[in-house]
């Protein structure tokens, strides 16, 4: 038996006189509680210790009609139909986004007020969301689940493999409509076209430099923060951007990509072959 019943005192006595209940009406009166045996929580009604039992024994006996996946509870099953209906009955009142769940418009309204309550406790950066800050804290773990099939690269982001399939099938769906340049994502083209305004909009408070992304701010942060998260693997030398550590790496491997057009040498750093390229100029 997996729950017990508690009365506390006998329920008789509050019929006694008339009088007596006039005097008890304003006061919270005994009831029954539901105790759990395995964790001890109480529960006001059976229907509501049963869902909780499932959570001990692993139970789902709600399934999704559509998929494979199962769920402990009725409402997280209707929930997760949603997702295959496309339903989003939870409208933002502020910019009319919809959502499938009230949990997950509750967690979009943070957006509105700005509030970045997650902070990584490695970097400090700030998120709205958890799911943000876990995706990040991926980055400081090293941990690449998600891998390329076709050239076994690994990545930290679902979205950053799925950027990646893009290069083996040589798709650029996003063209610029100015110089009709073609990209991987679409993000990659709304920072292109930050190029053709000029616009650069982000600017750091230490030092006034601007960036046309708050992503190529905050790295640049670093560089005044005297953060340096990259570490080399075979010196240990660490680096501010992941960038020098991959430029730095060249150096082990004896790898030089950059080659010059005019008398075939090469170098492991593109500054390099920019600084080489002025002695054919002059």
């Amino acid at each position: 038996m997996f729950f017990q019943v508690n009365q506390s005192e006998d329920t008789h006595t509050r019929m006694d006189s008339t009088n007596q209940r006039s005097q008890t009406e304003d006061v919270d009166l005994p009831c029954i509680s539901l105790k759990c045996c395995v964790c001890n929580s109480f529960f006001s009604s059976k229907s509501c210790l049963n869902r909780h039992l499932r959570t001990h024994s692993n139970e789902k006996p709600f399934k999704c009609s559509w998929c494979d996946r199962s769920f402990s509870r009725k409402s997280d099953r209707d929930a997760h139909f949603r997702v295959h209906n496309n339903e989003k009955p939870f409208i933002c009142s502020l910019c009319n986004k919809s959502f499938s769940r009230k949990s997950y418009l509750n967690t979009h309204f943070l957006v509105h007020g700005n509030e970045k309550v997650f902070r990584c406790d490695l970097c400090y950066q700030s998120f709205s969301w958890k799911s943000s800050l876990n995706r990040h804290l991926l980055l400081h773990s090293d941990k690449k689940p998600f891998n390329c099939t076709i050239c076994d690269t690994s990545f930290s982001r679902k979205s950053y493999l799925d950027t990646h399939l893009h290069v083996h099938n040589n798709e650029k769906p996003f063209k610029c409509a100015i110089c009709n340049k073609s990209f991987y994502t679409k993000s990659n083209l709304k920072t292109h076209l930050l190029v053709h305004s000029n616009e650069k909009l982000f600017k750091c408070s230490l030092c006034n430099k601007s960036f046309y992304t708050k992503s190529n701010l905050n790295v640049h942060l670093l560089v005044h923060s005297n953060v340096k998260l990259f570490k080399c693997s075979v010196c240990n030398m660490s680096f501010s951007h992941k960038s020098n550590l991959n430029s730095h790496l060249l150096v082990h491997n004896n790898e030089k990509p950059f080659k010059c057009g005019s008398c075939n040498k090469s170098f492991s750093r593109k500054s390099r072959l920019d600084t080489h390229s002025l002695v054919h100029n002059n």
